[in-house]
């Protein structure tokens, strides 16, 4: 080999680990937040990852046996567990998928382009031997050269395929895995981590069992079965396969629970509902017979003040008028008998939960004309209602001297419905990256934003959106609403 054609070798292995490298940083970023605050953090992971896989080409000798393989696999893992700590926060059960899965990547896609391509290089090869007896090339240094621009070539294609598979493959898990933010389980972790060891594994076979030597001759195994040309590729690209499609197999499985729990949830509310329209048709009910009844209750009272010495029983009598009045006190008007239903039982919640919480309603009054459907406008408000107490038993649970609070307000501008509801929190925020709501702090992790899911897909059925901030210690949810009949027809609030 040429001096030219060993520094040609050497640049193209250079770029190879730099686009690994490349690749790494995109994967990782993609999934895991940057410990460095400026944007060459994922440069410095490119840079880092390149000099590390040359420093083990050249000093880790080329040996091919059992400890050997699995030594520098195991050098390799550990160097990107390294990289991973180094430059990323959070080193938990997702960083080691990361880092699994991506080694695992790399050698399955480095195995299947060198054992799918050398067959070629090998025809190419004899091609020119077989230029060189018919005396279609004569001059060695001919042979030479257009053997170096050959090698050279298909060299070039077989880096590229290389690179091309490992960013098509990766970029499928990025896109695939779309609920980054979620906590896995042990279990789920072994599912997902499962395809990516089985494919380590059985590239640490081939690196052990690919090449023999006899009489100081290294042959491939493929040359001696030249079947397994087929059929080593074959089982390689299915374990990637299988990488792959664990993890959207394991994404949809998240998506079906998260669905489940969410039609769990919508139920309970629906069935709070309904009981709360039960008690506000009791109440109406009550109103209208304390109105029927009002004239007779007139004659008793005017009765009972014309006879001297019955003003005990009198007083009695009052008494229990006034007690059925208090049952039937409406305690909210906002102008929508849903939204009325619905704060009477979460007042009581609230009470119970946080007596001293100051609740206000006072600016949730809805126009004479809503259109938007009790219905959801009880599922934004329950849910909005439940995060707020949540937040605010958490605070007094840290500090019991706090001071808590839940303000909701609605102002309508032209056909746009706006509610905006604050509330006290501990001021802690947990941001987890590429997530549109806060991560929970609850133990049971599936529900994590279900109650702000359901508001915004309520809100997308009138074209609406929601949008959240923190101002210091109070928690602020904004929801904006068309107020105008949907397609295909609105049904009538209650």
């Amino acid at each position: 080999m040429s001096e030219g054609l060993e520094k040609y070798f050497l640049l193209i292995e250079i770029l190879l680990f730099l686009a690994q490298g490349h690749c790494l940083q995109y994967f990782w970023g993609s999934f895991l937040e940057y410990r460095m605050k400026n944007r060459y953090g994922g440069v410095w992971v490119m840079v880092l990852y390149a000099v590390s896989r040359m420093c083990m080409s050249y000093l880790w000798s080329v040996q091919f046996g059992g400890l050997a393989a699995m030594g520098k696999q195991t050098v390799a893992l550990c160097i990107l567990a390294v990289l991973a700590f180094c430059f990323y926060r959070g080193f938990h059960a997702l960083t080691l998928f990361l880092v699994t899965s991506f080694q695992a990547v790399i050698e399955i896609s480095v195995y299947v382009v060198v054992v799918l391509m050398d067959y070629p290089m090998g025809g190419v090869m004899s091609l020119w031997n077989w230029c060189v007896r018919e005396g279609l090339i004569t001059s060695a240094k001919a042979l030479q050269l257009t053997s170096e621009i050959c090698t050279a070539g298909m060299h070039f294609l077989q880096v590229t395929a290389i690179v091309l598979l490992i960013r098509v493959s990766l970029g499928r898990i990025v896109k695939d895995y779309r609920e980054k933010d979620y906590a896995i389980r042990r279990t789920e972790l072994l599912f997902i981590l499962t395809p990516a060891l089985a494919g380590l594994l059985l590239c640490t076979l081939l690196r052990i069992i690919i090449i023999s030597v006899e009489d100081d001759r290294q042959e491939f195994l493929y040359h001696r079965y030249p079947m397994l040309i087929v059929v080593l590729p074959a089982i390689l690209l299915v374990s990637l396969l299988s990488l792959l499609y664990g993890v959207k197999a394991f994404q949809d499985i998240i998506r079906l629970n998260r669905e489940k729990n969410s039609r769990s949830i919508l139920q309970r509310q629906v069935i709070s509902m309904q009981e709360n329209m039960g008690e506000m048709e009791r109440i109406y009910s009550g109103i209208r017979s304390m109105r029927h009844d009002m004239k007779n209750t007139l004659g008793i009272v005017m009765s009972l003040a014309a006879e001297n010495g019955r003003q005990e029983e009198l007083q009695g009598y009052l008494w229990e008028i006034q007690k059925q009045l208090d049952d039937l006190e409406v305690r909210f008007r906002t102008g929508n008998a849903v939204v009325d239903a619905l704060l009477t039982m979460k007042y009581h919640e609230i009470m119970g939960a946080v007596p001293e919480l100051s609740f206000h309603t006072e600016q949730l009054l809805f126009p004479d004309r809503m259109e938007v459907k009790g219905y959801d406008m009880g599922i934004i408000l329950g849910n909005a209602l439940d995060n707020a107490l949540e937040a605010c038993v958490k605070l007094k649970k840290k500090e019991k001297g706090a001071g808590t609070f839940i303000r909701i307000a609605s102002f309508q501008r032209g056909k746009l419905l706006f509610l905006r509801m604050e509330n006290s929190f501990d001021g802690n925020i947990i941001r987890k990256p590429q997530a549109d709501f806060p991560a929970t702090e609850k133990a049971d992790r599936e529900l994590h934003g279900i109650g702000l899911v359901n508001i915004r897909n309520a809100a997308k059925k009138y074209q609406g959106t929601v949008d959240w901030k923190a101002e210091g210690r109070t928690f602020i949810l904004a929801v904006m609403l068309k107020n105008e009949r949907r397609d295909g027809g609105c049904e009538e609030d209650m």
